[in-house]
């Protein structure tokens, strides 16, 4: 029996081929493998020996060869096949353990080069993966460390079995896949628009306990290509994550990561219920609290500056299933692990270009991300009166906020924090209606942005009988000048962005 080894990953390797050799195998190797196992001692055979032929162009062809992929094709039930063995001298493998460049690894590093990125793209490991895997029914294909202490088991005792070779090039299919995947869209990443072929590979972090429903199944799954978020999260406290939970504190960390300044939020059902931007993180809390005090029960609060002591002692005496935030004060880590149930989530930045993907009946719809910086300073002035600098503040504000909102979006904020928000109406004079409710009378002079321009007037009169001052909103409707008479009649200032932010 002979087993091929040629790993980048050498995690438990010496153990793993002292088993192999001591079931009976002889070894082959090749590179930076031959040299871990020949340091550890254990008899192995470089391929360059057996295939009579060196490793050329800097390494790049050494596996690449008829007495490696013969070996490891050939049918041990075709007599042809074995004849043809015998004929060229090639000798049957029947063992493979290999593991791929870490090519993900790579290109995750801001200063990664094309020709460092190419120079990672593994071409032998692959194909003798794909030829292993092909030839289960003969040969066992080992791709991953983990699986090292079962399979040595199995050796000792005869062998694999047909099933369990099954399983595990099931596994090595699924292992090149994805390697092949995170370079298509490494590749797909440096050209312009949306790639004409898409390749999604996503490897499992953890199943949940269930999905949106008791009765539905879910999981977490990582990409093959990118870091940071959510495939790398930290749980410094509290419970398992649910399905839920992750989407909330998803979109609790959409929301202040979109802005540039202290900003703290608070979400319910993947809606802002509360949000505000300040220089002290306490007070931005509180102000983000006080938008909604009864919706914010059992909602997720996420910052974009790690959590001080001081905004830990301020969310006292308010029920929350997660804090989401780039890190903590040691102090404000005590504090909030005096919580039983509540989960503390600490999350960087996603690296790597992403798409926004929705899956639809039998199809996936894909775009790229709504991540445009909007400039206030082009926005448009269309009204007699122009918004004080302290209403055009608050107008850049509630923008970047009702992007966060589902559409039909209506917010509302005044001083830098969100006094009122309508969202996900078929009409938006309901969202009007429903965001001058939730602010109550905070919403006397508070400044209104909406996702989308206003079709009729009757949102800026509605606005006005609520006591707004500003509007922003993106214009484009056949009867803006019709919204615009309205604000002027009202003395209501407004701006046109020219750019719409729906979020369905």
């Amino acid at each position: 029996m002979k087993a091929l080894l040629s790993v980048y990953d050498k995690t438990g390797l010496a153990d793993f081929a002292r088993a192999l050799h001591a079931a009976g195998s002889s070894l082959i190797s090749t590179g930076g493998t031959y040299a871990a196992l020949a340091q550890a001692g254990l008899p192995v055979q470089q391929v360059s020996d057996l295939t009579g032929f060196p490793e050329i162009l800097d390494g790049r062809v050494k596996t690449l060869h008829p007495k490696i992929h013969g070996g490891i094709l050939a049918r041990r039930d075709l007599p042809q096949h074995t004849a043809q063995l015998a004929q060229q001298g090639i000798e049957p493998i029947d063992v493979l353990v290999s593991n791929l460049y870490p090519f993900v690894r790579t290109v995750s590093k801001p200063s990664v080069t094309l020709e460092d990125a190419l120079e990672n793209i593994d071409i032998g490991g692959p194909a003798m993966v794909r030829a292993a895997a092909k030839n289960f029914p003969h040969v066992t294909v080992i791709v991953d460390p983990a699986d090292y202490s079962w399979v040595s088991d199995r050796l000792k005792n005869g062998g694999t079995s047909l099933d369990e070779r099954h399983r595990l090039a099931q596994k090595a299919f699924a292992h090149v896949s994805q390697y092949d995947a995170a370079v298509a869209s490494y590749l797909a990443a440096k050209g312009d628009g949306l790639p004409s072929n898409l390749s999604l590979a996503y490897a499992k972090i953890s199943d949940l306990r269930y999905g949106e429903n008791p009765h539905q199944q879910s999981a977490l799954y990582r990409p093959a290509h990118g870091s940071g978020g959510f495939a790398d999260a930290q749980v410094l406290h509290g419970k398992e994550l649910s399905f839920n939970n992750i989407l909330d504190a998803d979109a609790a960390w959409r929301v202040v990561s979109d802005f540039s300044e202290q900003a703290v939020v608070v979400i319910k059902h993947t809606n802002p219920c509360g949000l505000a931007a300040h220089d002290d993180q306490a007070e931005a809390y509180r102000r983000a609290y006080e938008g909604d005090t009864t919706s914010a029960f059992g909602g997720i609060v996420g910052s974009n500056r790690p959590v001080t002591a001081a905004a830990a002692e301020a969310m006292k005496g308010v029920f929350y299933e997660v804090v989401v935030a780039p890190g903590y004060e040691a102090d404000a880590l005590e504090t909030l692990k005096k919580r039983k149930n509540l989960r503390i989530l600490q999350l960087s930045p996603v690296a790597g270009s992403a798409y926004d993907l929705r899956p639809v009946t039998g199809a996936l719809l894909v775009q790229t991300p709504d991540a445009s910086i909007d400039d206030p300073t082009t926005w448009q002035a269309v009204t007699s009166r122009k918004p004080t600098s302290q209403e055009m503040a608050d107008l850049a504000f509630a923008w970047t906020a009702c992007k966060h909102v589902k559409s039909n979006a209506i917010v509302l904020a005044k001083d830098q924090a969100l006094v009122g928000m309508g969202a996900g109406q078929p009409n938006r004079v309901t969202s009007v209606h429903l965001a001058l409710r939730a602010a109550g009378d905070k919403a006397k002079g508070s400044r209104l942005a909406s996702d989308a321009f206003f079709p009729f007037p009757d949102n800026v009169e509605q606005a006005a009988q609520g006591g707004i001052t500003a509007i922003v909103q993106p214009g484009g409707s056949i009867r803006d000048n019709e919204s615009i008479d309205a604000a002027n009649r009202h003395n209501i200032a407004m701006v046109f962005t020219g750019r719409r932010h729906f979020k369905h």
